[in-house]
């Protein structure tokens, strides 16, 4: 089976495509891995390399939550019908919502990792303004002319079906990891994060707001500067309290997965995003947001801290601090729980959806088509 798969190069969908082509290659599924967003670093073309089953045709169309995307996103929709026309693959995969409206040939699946209402809706407690009633309607002519919507959580496909109106034919395929990497080892005190300090669904500035009053040292990995994804200002984040570890390689990361003792998100929206998974299966105890998705991911396996809550994160910490058994019990609670969320499981999953699609043929989507050329 050949798929043409879209991954944009400056967010987690990267390492979820990474790891769905190597679990995808001993199913006999190559794939056509089409990349946006960002020029392709040269760790990243080392890391596709590396895969025995895909082939590379990268880009920096700008991706459709960025500021002003819309010419880069049509360009982006040619570049691809033309790669499509040529390699003739049996699926289109979709990690991005407004392409699906294209006239496609091979039928089209949209996996909605995150989108822009519902982190407006998590994040700022209120509907996105009417700055984004573009992008509102171009996610939802995408959703629409999907033969198939996938999403990595329960929580998230909801999200999607009430900022965009109900899917004709949706599903939930959990994000998987490959364990290796991330085995744990001796710990060491200190508690970890990772993420944009300057994303507030992430919510690190709460672990900066309450690190003076922790008896461990906060490290955070992830950029500092907007302007790194395609925001516009370029303005720094920071922050006063953790000590900043910049942006690292998932390589990198791993080694400070195994050495920290525990890992704090206290998200306000995380769709499925793959580091409290990687944390967990290093061991780590999980300190984490209380929100409908990871609720879903860990049930009992993480502490989950209400986001706004700086004295209950503060104190949960501190308790894991001072008691090394509890800390170790959660933490092979979080090995356990990761586990569970396999590559091959993902995989399978996956395989599933490209055989419905493919047995169930191309559906007529004329409408949806015809409204994507002439906007073009």
């Amino acid at each position: 089976m050949k798929v043409l798969m879209t991954a944009d190069t400056v967010g987690g969908v990267w390492a979820y495509a990474l790891e769905l082509i190597a679990a995808l290659a001993p199913h006999n599924v190559e794939v056509i891995l089409c990349t946006m967003g960002a020029p392709v670093t040269a760790g990243q073309r080392r890391e596709v390399a590396a895969l025995r089953n895909a082939t590379l045709y990268d880009s920096a169309f700008r991706l459709e939550w960025m500021d002003d995307p819309w010419t880069d996103v049509y360009r982006a929709g040619d570049w691809l019908l033309r790669l499509e026309d040529d390699l003739r693959p049996d699926i289109v995969h979709l990690n991005c919502f407004a392409l699906g409206a294209l006239p496609w040939r091979a039928p089209v699946m949209v996996v909605g990792h995150s989108c822009v209402l519902s982190w407006w809706r998590a994040v700022r407690g209120e509907d996105a303004p009417p700055t984004w009633d573009r992008y509102r309607y171009e996610v939802t002519q995408g959703l629409r002319g999907a033969d198939l919507v996938l999403a990595p959580s329960r929580a998230m496909l909801a999200a999607l079906e009430r900022h965009y109106g109900p899917l004709a034919r949706a599903g939930v395929v959990y994000n998987g990891v490959e364990p290796a990497p991330f085995a744990p080892r001796a710990k060491d005190p200190f508690i970890l994060s990772a993420g944009r300090l300057w994303d507030d669904a992430k919510n690190l500035r709460a672990l900066d707001a309450v690190a003076p009053r922790l008896d461990w040292p906060v490290y955070v990995a992830g950029d500092t500067t907007f302007g790194t994804t395609g925001d516009p200002s370029g303005a720094e984040i920071v922050p006063a309290n953790v000590l900043c570890l910049g942006r690292l390689g998932r390589r990198h990361l791993a080694n400070w997965y195994a050495r920290a003792a525990i890992y704090a998100l206290p998200a306000r929206y995380e769709p499925f995003g793959l580091t409290a998974l990687e944390a967990g299966l290093a061991g780590c105890a999980l300190v984490l947001g209380a929100i409908d998705s990871l609720r879903e991911i860990w049930g009992e396996a993480a502490i989950l801290v209400p986001p706004d809550d700086h004295v209950a994160l503060q104190e949960h910490l501190n308790a894991l601090v001072a008691d090394p058994a509890a800390r170790q019990a959660w933490g092979m609670r979080a090995r356990r729980r990761a586990l569970e969320y396999a590559p091959s499981r993902m995989a399978l999953g996956y395989l599933d959806a490209y055989r419905s699609l493919v047995e169930g043929g191309r559906r007529v989507r004329a409408t949806v088509a015809a409204g994507a050329r002439d906007q073009r």
